[in-house]
């Protein structure tokens, strides 16, 4: 008896530690190098740089203040909004008081900068991870007049970041057209000051 145990066993270690090496360590290094390799930026957090200094990821949203600015989606991701550390919804409901109160102050706001347009859900909605980079072209359109009259730009010339700023769907028909709040307002610092 001692010796068929002894003899299941030594198999089952064996099988144990082998896998574990190959799918604990070899796999994930394989994968990882692979990455390095064949997409580097993307692999690395899709980061955003001036200079030598990380400003940013593309693939996670920040808070933009100030009429200079494009805005992005409100987050509930932490206390102050887009903390990757705390990534989550609001948990408020469509029946939620809370929400409605939050969503129609938020309106009333916008509507004071825009008036007599339709305020677009992306700039009074937050998303799921509270996290998201992008706004619809509608959200970015509609901020258009602000951003330039507080940059002294001409409203063709922002339109015009905001349209070459529109990422298409993938293949033509994956996804929704967007736009990188971060990207959009890089490309308006890039560009020389209104005189």
């Amino acid at each position: 008896m001692l010796n068929d145990l002894k003899s299941a066993v030594r198999p089952a270690l064996v099988l144990t530690l082998l896998f574990a090496a190959l799918l604990g360590i070899a796999y994930p290094l394989a994968l990882t190098g692979a990455g390095q390799l064949l997409f580097p930026a993307e692999a690395n957090g899709s980061l955003i740089r001036d200079g030598e200094r990380v400003i940013g990821s593309e693939l996670i949203g920040q808070t933009f203040s100030g009429d200079r600015y494009f805005h992005g989606r409100p987050s509930a991701a932490g206390a102050g909004g887009y903390d990757a550390a705390a990534s989550a919804g609001s948990n408020l409901g469509p029946a939620s008081q809370a929400l409605a109160d939050r969503v129609k102050a938020d309106v009333a706001t916008l509507s004071e900068t825009t008036p007599g347009r339709p305020v677009p859900p992306d700039l009074v909605t937050t998303s799921a991870s509270g996290l998201d980079p992008h706004i619809g072209p509608e959200a970015a359109f509609y901020q258009v007049a602000r951003v330039a009259g507080a940059r002294g730009l001409p409203e063709s010339t922002v339109r015009g970041l905001v349209d070459a700023a529109v990422e298409r769907p993938a293949f033509g028909f994956l996804g929704e057209p967007r736009v990188n709040v971060l990207r959009l307002n890089r490309s308006l610092d890039a560009r020389p000051a209104a005189r």
